[in-house]
């Protein structure tokens, strides 16, 4: 199901965020949750993409441009 005003579906966060996950050799674990967060009132938002969710272990966090895809925020822990 796609956010209203997000050019890039919930799918495709996820994908990118674990492709960009491998590229920095991070350890990426499904399952995966996104959350899509609007920028207040204004149009558009972005996807917050957490791996491994609800388990202990590694876990990336990455955060996309809901409208570019562009990656705004990251983070890992590896343990």
């Amino acid at each position: 199901m796609m956010a209203r005003n997000a050019v890039i579906s919930r799918e495709e966060a996820i994908h990118r965020a674990s492709e960009f996950a491998r590229e920095q050799g991070w350890a990426w674990q499904d399952p995966a949750v996104a959350i899509f967060r609007r920028r207040g009132f204004r149009a558009g938002g972005r996807w917050e993409i957490l791996s491994n969710a609800l388990a202990l272990g590694a876990k990336v966090r990455v955060v996309l441009d809901a409208d570019s895809g562009e990656v705004i925020e990251k983070g890992y822990v590896p343990r």
